[in-house]
Formats: C-alpha cells, sequence, structure tokens
C-alpha cells in the first residue's frame, strides 16, 4: 500500500512540475509577445512620425516659396509707385494688388513713436499701429534700420523679411500672409500679402493632416494621430486682445498643431511634459472613451521654425507626436498567438505526462522482477541449504561409523584429518546459515565453491546483514563484493597453496562496510596501481580491467567511500563503506 501512494506523489509530483513548466512558459511567451508588439508599434510610430515630418517640413517648403513671391511682387510694386508715401494713393495700391496677383498691398510708415499702417487697398488696414505685434514689430524696426532682418523667426531674404500664416489683426476671421520690403530707396516698406488658400490647397493635398487621415484609413488599428504644441497644450488656447477688443487666437501657438484630440485622458498633460523635457517615447496602457487602448507619446526634433513657438512666441526644438492604438485588436493577435501556444503546451503536457507514466510503469516493472530474481535467488539458496543439511543428516550415521572404524584401528592421524574435514564443512554450512542475507549468502557460497576448487582458503564473517533491504541495492552490494573477491582470488593464485588465504567480513552498524582481504607479496608495486581506472589489468589474457572500476562507480553512485591498506606485511586489505 505504502509503494502504491509513493508512485501516486511521485506522479503528481511529476505532473505539478510540468503545470509549473508550462505556466512559466506561458507566460514568458506572453510577455515576449506583448514586448514584440510593443516593439512592432514603435517601428510603425517611427514610420508615422518620418512620414509627418516629410509632410510639415514640405509645408515648410512650399511657404518659403510663397515667401519668395511676395518678395518678388514687393519689388514690382515698389518699382511701380512713387517712393514718396505721401504720393502713393490707395486707389493705386487697389488697382496694383490686382495687376500682380496679391491679395492686397499695404504700406508701413515709421512715426515718431510707432509704424503705423499709412496706405492700403484694404481699407480695414488704414491706422493700425503696430507696436503691439511682437515679434513683427522688432522685424519692422529692423528693416527700416538696417535694411535687413537678423532675428532667429520667420524667413529673412535680402531687404526682405515675412512670417508664417497668422490670423489677421484687422480681420480676426482671415489667416494671411504678409511679406515686408525695403531696401532704403523709400520712405515706406512694401507689404504685399495673400490669403491662405493658396496654403490651404497644398495642405488638403500632400499636408500632414491628410496624411494623418489617410494613414488612420488604412490601419484598422489605429484611433488617432496627433501633434501637440508641449509648451502652450498645457495652458489650453492661448489669445490676445486687439485695438479694437476682437479676440485673436494665434495658429502658431495652437495646442493641437496636427490631427484630433478626441481621445483625451486628464493625465495626457503630464504624458506630453515629460515626453518633452525628457526627450524619450512613453506608452500608456488606459481605457478613453470606453475603449482600451495605447496611447504613445513621442518628442520629434525639428528645425525650429516660425509656425510653431512657444507661449512666448519662441520656435520650439521639437514638439509631441500622440499615436492612439485600439488594444482590442492588438489583444486579439495576442490571444491567436496566446491559442497556438495554448494547444501546443497541452500536447507537450501530455506526451510529457504519457512518457513519465510509461517510465514509471517500466521501472516498476523492472523493480519487481528484480525483487522476484531476488526472492527466488533466496529460495533457490535456501533449498541448497536444506539439501545439504538434510544429506549431512543423512550422512551423519556414516560418518559415524567411519570415525568408530579408525579409533577401533588405532589410525589417530586418518581420524583428525577426517574429523577436521567434516568440521570444516559443518562450519561452511553454519556461516552460510548466519549471513542471514539470501543474496549475499548466495554469492559467498559460490565463492566458497570456487576457492575450493582453487586451494584457496577463504574465511568469512558477517554480522547484522538481515536488516538490508531485498532489491538492487542487495544486487549493486553482491556486485562490490564479487568483483573484490575475484581480484583477491587472482591475487592469491600466484602464490602457493599454503599461502592462499582470504578474509572476507561485512558489518552493519550504522553504515554498512565490507573488508576483503589476501596474501600478496607485491606490497610495493600495488601502491603504484590505478586500481580503480576503467580498463586497468595486471593479469593478461582476456580479463579487461572493468572489475574494480565497476566496484568504484557503485560506492559513488551510493555517495560511499573506497580505501586500500598495505600497512601489514604480505597483505592488501580493500575496505567499501555505504551509506544504509
Amino acid at each position: 500500500m505504502k509503494q502504491r501512494y509513493g508512485w501516486l506523489l511521485f506522479a503528481l509530483v511529476i505532473v505539478m512540475l510540468l503545470l509549473i513548466n508550462n505556466t512559466i512558459y506561458y507566460y514568458t511567451t506572453k510577455r515576449s509577445l506583448e514586448q514584440s508588439l510593443s516593439h512592432e508599434m514603435s517601428s510603425v510610430a517611427k514610420q508615422i512620425e518620418i512620414s509627418v515630418e516629410q509632410s510639415r517640413q514640405g509645408a515648410e517648403k512650399y511657404q518659403e516659396l510663397i515667401g519668395a513671391n511676395l518678395r518678388t511682387a514687393a519689388i514690382a510694386a515698389q518699382y511701380a509707385l512713387d517712393p514718396d508715401i505721401e504720393r502713393v494713393s490707395n486707389d493705386e495700391l487697389i488697382e496694383l494688388s490686382e495687376r500682380l496677383g496679391v491679395l492686397h498691398i499695404t504700406l508701413l510708415k515709421r512715426t515718431s513713436d510707432n509704424i503705423v499702417l499709412y496706405k492700403s487697398s484694404d481699407p480695414k488696414q488704414l491706422g493700425v499701429k503696430t507696436s503691439s505685434w511682437k515679434p513683427w514689430y522688432e522685424a519692422f524696426n529692423q528693416l527700416f534700420d538696417d535694411q535687413q532682418v537678423t532675428m532667429d523667426w520667420g524667413q529673412s531674404l535680402p531687404n526682405f523679411w515675412t512670417g508664417p500664416f497668422e490670423v489677421a489683426t484687422t480681420d480676426t476671421s482671415k489667416v494671411r500672409k504678409w511679406g515686408y520690403y525695403f531696401d532704403g530707396s523709400t520712405n515706406y516698406i512694401t507689404d504685399p500679402y495673400v490669403s491662405y488658400e493658396m496654403q490651404e490647397q497644398y495642405e488638403e493635398v500632400t499636408g500632414v493632416n491628410r496624411l494623418i487621415k489617410q494613414t488612420i484609413e488604412q490601419n484598422a488599428s489605429l484611433l488617432e494621430i496627433t501633434a501637440f504644441n508641449p509648451r502652450t497644450f498645457p495652458h489650453g488656447e492661448l489669445t490676445t486682445r486687439t485695438d479694437k477688443g476682437e479676440e485673436l487666437k494665434h495658429i502658431t501657438q495652437q495646442p493641437i498643431i496636427y490631427g484630433t484630440y478626441n481621445y483625451k485622458d486628464e493625465e495626457d498633460v503630464e504624458y506630453i511634459v515629460r515626453s518633452y523635457e525628457t526627450n524619450q517615447p512613453l506608452t500608456v496602457n488606459t481605457t478613453i472613451n470606453g475603449k482600451h487602448v495605447l496611447k504613445k507619446f513621442i518628442p520629434v526634433e525639428i528645425t525650429k521654425v516660425a509656425s510653431i513657438v512657444d507661449e512666448q512666441g519662441q520656435p520650439l526644438e521639437r514638439y509631441v507626436l500622440s499615436i492612439v492604438s485600439d488594444y482590442r485588436s492588438i489583444q486579439e493577435t495576442l490571444d491567436d498567438q496566446f491559442m497556438n501556444i495554448g494547444v501546443i503546451i497541452g500536447i507537450v503536457t501530455v506526451l510529457s505526462g504519457l512518457v513519465v507514466w510509461v517510465a514509471i510503469c517500466v521501472f516498476r516493472s523492472s523493480r519487481e522482477r528484480v525483487v522476484r530474481e531476488t526472492q527466488q535467488t533466496y529460495l533457490d539458496e535456501m533449498n541448497q541449504l536444506f539439501d545439504a543439511i538434510r544429506g549431512q543428516r543423512h550422512d551423519f550415521i556414516n560418518h559415524v561409523q567411519t570415525m568408530h572404524s579408525m579409533a577401533s584401528l588405532n589410525k589417530v592421524t586418518e581420524l583428525k584429518a577426517y574429523a577436521k574435514e567434516l568440521s570444516g564443512e559443518i562450519h561452511e554450512l553454519n556461516e552460510l546459515i548466519t549471513i542471514d542475507n539470501p543474496s549475499i549468502a548466495a554469492l559467498i557460497r559460490s565463492k566458497l565453491s570456487q576457492a575450493g576448487t582453487q586451494k584457496v582458503r577463504m574465511e568469512c564473517r558477517f554480522e547484522g546483514m538481515g536488516k538490508l533491504e531485498l532489491g538492487v541495492k542487495s544486487l549493486d552490494l553482491t556486485r562490490i563484493l564479487g568483483n573484490l573477491i575475484d581480484n583477491a582470488l587472482d591475487e592469491v593464485n600466484r602464490y602457493a597453496e599454503d599461502k592462499r588465504r582470504i578474509e572476507v567480513t561485512g558489518l552493519l552498524d550504522g553504515e554498512l562496510e565490507f573488508c576483503v582481504s589476501n596474501y600478496t607479496e607485491r606490497a610495493d608495486v600495488l601502491k603504484e596501481t590505478f586500481w580503480f581506472e576503467a580498463g586497468y589489468t595486471d593479469k593478461g589474457g582476456s580479463h579487461q580491467g572493468l572489475g574494480l572500476s565497476i566496484v568504484r562507480k557503485i560506492v559513488e553512485h551510493y555517495k560511499g567511500t573506497l580505501r586500500v591498506e598495505l600497512d601489514q606485511p604480505n597483505k592488501i586489505s580493500i575496505f567499501v563503506r555505504l551509506p544504509k
């Protein structure tokens, strides 16, 4: 019963180990898949970042072309107008605007304390002061003073400067781009300007917002792409008041530069600022608008441009790109992969369980076979002992009659020899009975018989052998003893019959100890011998040198010790100690 529960416990331990191993493998693989998917998302995000930047840079270049055209228009207007602003009429400017293909032309005049929109084809422009237009007012002064603008903002060309498209102060419902030209030959700055329609047409065809829309349409897992101004987003939309009291929103300081912002989270400000300040991407796993999403914030380095400025009007060195992905599609991908992994793990677990079950069955069958063989050996040996006892009993009267006849005939010498031989046979039988272990008793009986045929005197003493359990260990013990006795027989057969002596002892007291001693005249030679190395032999013939090597391996298997003593004259002893 105990053995049955033992095997059941062993099987349960194996199954538990398999389940633990498979569970660890599952979660390790899950983490690996999630990391792989995260890297894939990062790669997609990088491609989007590059595409957005290329589109944005294209739009910036197109603005520069518009700026260059405004300079050409300003030079042409200056040639057509009188160099004295007082001699130029607004009607002339209306006609010239139509001829040059610009929206309007305004002339700026410097006064003692301001720069004023003095003449214009647009009546709304007339008389407007510009001292509050920062940094535009600084650029106007540099043109008047140096005929060149050196500030690190806007587009500077010889005798010319232009800023980005911006909301008009004189009409806050319109977006314009102005160009300013002054070469010192006039007493005014020439300012032709155009509407946003030119840039808008470009944006509709190849602009960033169009690119973002196409990217989202082509990728089912993408929900939203947004470019944030990290300096103005925490403050919301920045506005100023015009001289007329109208609210003016500045395009260059808009919190949302490109894209839409529908997937809002309370922590977005913190994430955007952190990504901007650390210049490191940031990924957030959260739920927004009832959807499980992954939100990635990516800082994008840019060359300073006038179209993206901070709350102070200074150009930014980077903005933050946000990409929102639907985690459901990601989870579906992971689920499919996890399902495949689960099937593989299930199959491996079943196969492993079958292999373990077969191994256990084979091992149990082998163990039971060994036990049966050992028990059969025990029965055979006991039968041989009983046959020997019965034989001695049967022959007892014959022995007594023979000894009586020798005594009557006064043959004392022959009587002593006969009695000695008879007592030795009885002694050997008694020794076998007291060994109390069938496998060892069988071995000793066999070796005594072998020693007798070789004229070798072999003495045996065993104590406590009855406490040894039957099974594989008993067979290993017989292998140890058998090889040691065989080695001793080989050694003593080198000498005369009267020197052929072997002693075999066994003691079980805490630990099991065997000792095999034999006569030898080669102590000096044997001291230098590699006794227990595989293949070593000095016997020649068909000997392969494996006996003592086998002894060493068995002793090491049971964590025992092996010792050779040559400290007595003409005697060698080999000791084996094994844990019980």
